[in-house]
Formats: structure tokens, C-alpha cells, sequence
């Protein structure tokens, strides 16, 4: 066991050259790989390396928050549930998350395959370019991640030691459960905000239905252990081709509410469309890429839903409504009356956590680049106002909004003059 140390370029180099997985892919030759670091997140320290040979990526937790500094000290152990979240993802949706070469849980440190020539899904919102696989990719890959990872499909033992083993992360819960749902909605010490919003901010604090919306929506991500989470799916934990779509860093991995990734995958497919008029060169230049990413917003939860419904009619096996209550004894419509009401709570819950995601983008700590970009202030401040009025619409209505009023509401918002 080696004391753990934060890696260099240069010290790298020396740790991996023992590591059989490591030196198949890269070859023995060290004095031949380059390394280089190219992390830009908030939490930790991601380095490319190449050889002639080939070309990986290594990936190294610190112990704190890379975006504050070594104030906020937070455990190495993150990097231990990022493995296993990445090898059951693997598993249960074959293709769709990077292959994991080697972990070292002494020095928080994970190899896995070098994802090339794709670019973060958050910098081609930002440039307007469309990826035709998205939707159908990342549906696909939440109905099978998180039917798979629940009590509808896996056995009684091995969800319960799922569910135990992923309760240790303690830390990164603790994170999303002030920094998504409570800090946004009063003067929290970290927050910040664009200058000039402060008339929204505090119309949005004093919001009594908004902020029992919010608490609600905490509520159930501290109580409903439905299935395992990535726990922080947005654009920016999204990399992509023309023809392929890959999922990264599930390191706030947990069990929680079948919605929770649904709804804040789609409240940053969102905050692209609201963010479309600060980087487009004249108005309406981007009304296509637009309506390309409501299309990717309706699209993603209609491929969600076939395939879950997919799944509950072949894969049904857990202890959650047994096939011996209903298709055994004749009954499929009992089934599919079942199925509809876990549908509608799914359905329910990703509004609630989209509106909240939306707000604490714009009010929190942790902001996006799709609006931290847009130069003019002026036009910055238009576009959060918007993200910021269908935030509040979703999660004070997610009981009765359907998909068509969710489409509806951010084109009518989008219309609308805010400023």
C-alpha cells in the first residue's frame, strides 16, 4: 500500500509503468507516453496518456472540492463508488460508459478507455451542433441503468448490498442535498448570482409554494432508495460523436428516486435552449437548434418509457409487483394498470427535480457554461430569468404538467419579453 499523493504529469508516469492493463494499451516504453492533464471540473484530476501504441485516461479524486480549494475537504472514498457505478452501468447498458481498465482505491484513482474524438455534450450545445443519437442514447441508457439497478429487476440480496454499499456515500449527497435543493432558495454563503438579477432572487426566496416544491422534491431524494443514480447526469457528464454517446463520472452515485437523473438530464437540455439566444449571431439564427433540443427533451423520456415498459413486461423478476400478482393468474391489464402509476411518479418526480436543477444553475454554486458564456450581461440575464420561470413552473406543478405542456411552456417562455 503507498501513502496517497496528488499526481503530476511527471509523477504519473513512474505510478502506472507497474500497471500490467496500463502498459497492454500504452506499451512498455515509458520514456514514449506523454502526459497531460486536462481536467476542468469541479471535483477532480483527470490526465491524458499517450503512446504511440495507444491512448488512456486517468482519473484521480482529491481530497476536497477542486472548485473551492482545500476549505471544503471531502473524501477520497468517492472515487470507490464511481468504479462500481461505472462497472454496473456497464453491465446493464453494454457500450454506454467508458471501459474501466484498472482501479486503485489507495490513491483514489481510476483508468479507463480514452473517449476520442468525442467532445463534451455541453460545448456542442453551446456551438449549436446537433448529435442525431442523443435522445435514443441516453433513453435507452436510463430506463436499463435504472430499471436494472432497482427491487423490480434484481434480486432481494444483491439490492439490499447495493443499497448498503452506496449509502456510504455520505459526502457527495450531502452536497446535492444543500447545493441543489436547499441553498438556491435562501442567502447561502456560496451562492452567487448575475449582477442585476437580484429582483428575481428574492421573488424566488419569498415564494412560499416554490420553496415547499423544493423541500418536497429533497424530501424524496433523502427517502425514495428506488434504484442506483449516476447522481449528477447533465451535459457536461455526457460525451459524444455523430454516432455515439458516452456517460462519465458517476461519482455522486446512490440509491434514490427513479427521477432524479431523468429530470436533471433534462433541465440541462433546457438550460441549452434557454441559452441559445446568447450565442446565436443575429436573432432567431438558432430557432432550428432550438427546436432540436425540445425535440432531444420530448425524445429522450418517449425512448425512456418504451424501453421501461419493455423492461417491466421481459425483465420484471425483483420483489416489486411479482409477476405471480398479475401475468401469472392471467392478469396482464393489472400489470399494466401498475405500470402506469410507477410511470406517472416517475414522470412526476423528473419535473419536480428538473425545476429545481434549474434554479440552483443559475442562484447556487455550481453554475453551467451554456450560460456562464454568453458575454453580454444583458443577454445572460434574459436567458436565466426564463430557465428560471419554467424551474419555478415545474416544480410547483409536477403533479399535473404532461410532456406536451412542458414543450409548450418553454416555447411560450421563450417568446415572452422577461428583461
Amino acid at each position: 500500500m503507498t501513502a496517497y499523493a496528488p499526481f503530476t504529469a511527471e509523477t504519473l508516469r513512474a505510478r502506472l509503468a507497474d500497471v500490467p492493463a496500463v502498459a497492454d494499451r500504452l506499451g512498455t516504453d515509458t520514456a514514449a507516453w506523454a502526459v497531460r492533464e486536462v481536467g476542468d471540473g469541479n471535483l477532480n484530476l483527470v490526465f491524458v496518456v499517450e503512446s504511440p501504441q495507444g491512448a488512456l485516461v486517468v482519473k484521480q479524486a482529491l481530497p476536497y472540492v477542486r472548485l473551492v480549494g482545500d476549505s471544503w475537504p471531502l473524501p477520497l472514498a468517492r472515487s470507490f463508488f464511481e468504479y462500481n457505478a461505472l462497472i454496473r452501468h456497464a453491465a446493464r447498458d453494454p457500450g454506454r460508459v467508458p471501459e474501466v481498465y484498472h482501479h486503485d482505491p489507495d490513491q483514489a484513482l481510476i483508468v479507463m478507455r480514452c473517449l476520442s474524438p468525442h467532445v463534451i455534450l455541453r460545448k456542442s450545445v453551446i456551438a449549436g451542433v446537433e448529435h442525431p443519437n442523443l435522445a435514443r442514447d441516453m433513453g435507452l441508457f436510463l430506463a436499463r441503468t435504472l430499471f436494472r439497478g432497482s427491487n423490480l429487476s434484481l434480486p432481494a440480496g444483491q439490492a439490499k448490498a447495493d443499497l448498503a454499499l452506496f449509502a456510504g456515500n455520505v459526502a457527495l449527497a450531502d452536497i446535492t442535498e444543500n447545493l441543489v435543493f436547499s441553498d438556491p432558495y435562501f442567502d447561502a454563503p456560496m451562492n452567487r448570482h448575475t449582477p442585476g438579477l437580484e429582483p428575481w432572487v428574492a421573488r424566488l426566496r419569498a415564494d412560499r409554494d416554490l420553496k415547499v416544491a423544493a423541500q418536497a422534491m429533497k424530501h424524496a431524494f433523502v427517502s425514495k432508495a428506488e434504484t442506483l443514480v449516476h447522481g449528477d447526469l447533465h451535459s457536461g457528464s455526457i460525451m459524444v460523436t455523430a454516432e455515439d454517446t458516452q456517460v462519465i463520472d458517476p461519482e455522486f452515485a446512490l440509491y434514490g428516486p427513479f427521477g432524479f437523473d431523468i429530470g436533471m438530464l433534462l433541465a440541462n437540455f433546457l438550460l441549452g435552449y434557454f441559452a441559445q439566444g446568447g450565442h446565436e449571431a443575429a436573432p432567431g439564427a438558432r430557432d432550428g437548434f432550438r427546436r432540436w433540443l425540445l425535440d432531444v427533451t420530448r425524445q429522450t423520456w418517449e425512448v425512456f418509457a418504451a424501453e421501461f415498459a419493455r423492461l417491466w413486461r421481459t425483465e420484471r423478476r425483483g420483489i416489486l409487483y411479482q409477476s405471480s400478482l398479475f401475468e401469472d393468474q392471467g392478469d396482464v391489464l393489472a400489470a399494466e394498470q401498475a405500470l402506469q402509476g410507477v410511470m406517472a411518479g416517475i414522470w412526476a418526480d423528473a419535473m419536480g427535480f428538473c425545476g429545481v436543477e434549474m434554479h440552483r444553475r443559475i442562484l447556487g454554486l455550481a453554475h453551467v457554461e451554456d450560460l456562464e458564456s454568453i458575454a453580454d450581461p444583458a443577454r445572460r440575464m434574459v436567458a436565466e430569468r426564463r430557465a428560471l420561470a419554467l424551474g419555478r413552473h415545474l416544480a410547483v406543478n409536477r403533479a399535473t404538467i404532461t410532456l406536451d405542456g412542458l414543450i409548450a411552456t418553454a416555447e411560450r417562455i421563450e417568446a415572452e419579453d422577461l428583461a
